[in-house]
């Protein structure tokens, strides 16, 4: 258990039916500033992906990764760096579970975004801190369930479930009354480092936490594009699942980004198509 004591999140089963994703307007801005993962040190991990597994780019953080990486820590105090949009609920909750289980204190710094299920694994700090210019964002589960009128109304119970369940991580880590939470949360709150301490949803304002952005000629420029064309096509309204095949046309290609040549993905004509897809969807 960390410091804290923190209560074990609730978890649930993961319907069948059910596609995650990350709020379009924090993609936007997070997809539109990379940063770069220092060379850390050995017991602090870097989270500056989507959270989950994204079949579609062959990253994300998954609870493997961060279990993995805290069996090799051991039982030493952890510092987890945090810059990303969010993404699977349920991955966020078994990575806040996983850290909130750590024998060692636990140190949360927020690089840039912990927005959706980010803000969720940031609770599980004994200590969060974050940097001038970031921000913290939470809201209601998100996601889509695809089926009828009986699969609609079984999801909206589950949906009712999934935010009471994080409003409960919220409540213990800040301490603010559950009116209060479900407001934050209904409203899709976006706080900046004074309002989140504020708030109790971190501890500090941390002027020396400062995040170097990623170098262009070191950066998979491939990569980038595709982030950039999933975030444009997702503020335009485009959900995740056809986003995904989209992508997967412009590249003439349905297989898994990471399954393809270095070659191919150095080739440069999917950056070309996303630029031209991107400027299209902005005129």
């Amino acid at each position: 258990m960390t410091i804290r004591k923190l209560p074990e999140a609730k978890t649930f089963a993961r319907p069948q039916n059910f596609q995650w994703d990350s709020p379009s307007d924090v993609l936007a801005k997070w997809s539109e500033k990379p940063l770069a993962a220092e060379s850390d040190d050995a017991n602090t991990i870097s989270i500056y992906d989507v959270i989950g597994e994204d079949f579609w780019t062959g990253g994300g953080f998954t609870a493997k990764r961060m279990s993995a990486a805290l069996r090799s820590i051991g039982k030493h105090d952890v510092t987890v760096k945090v810059n990303s949009p969010g993404g699977d609920m349920f991955e966020g909750i078994a990575i806040y579970n996983l850290l909130r289980e750590h024998p060692a204190k636990v140190t949360i710094d927020v690089m840039g975004w912990a927005a959706s299920a980010a803000s969720i694994i940031a609770m599980a700090g004994d200590d969060i801190r974050m940097g001038l210019g970031t921000f913290m964002m939470v809201h209601n589960a998100w996601g889509m369930v695809v089926g009828n009128r009986h699969d609609m109304a079984e999801a909206s119970t589950l949906f009712e479930g999934f935010d009471s369940a994080i409003a409960d991580i919220y409540q213990a880590r800040t301490g603010l009354d559950r009116k209060a939470i479900q407001k934050l949360m209904d409203a899709e709150t976006f706080m900046g480092p004074s309002e989140a301490v504020e708030k109790g949803f971190a501890d500090s304002v941390n002027e020396g936490l400062t995040a170097s952005e990623g170098d262009a000629k070191n950066l998979d420029q491939r990569l980038m594009a595709r982030r950039q064309t999933e975030a444009a096509l997702a503020k335009a309204g485009y959900p995740r699942s056809m986003r995904s095949e989209m992508l997967a046309q412009i590249t003439n290609s349905a297989a898994r980004d990471a399954g393809q040549s270095t070659a191919a993905r150095d080739a440069g004509a999917f950056a070309a198509s996303a630029r031209e897809l991107i400027n299209l969807i902005k005129s």
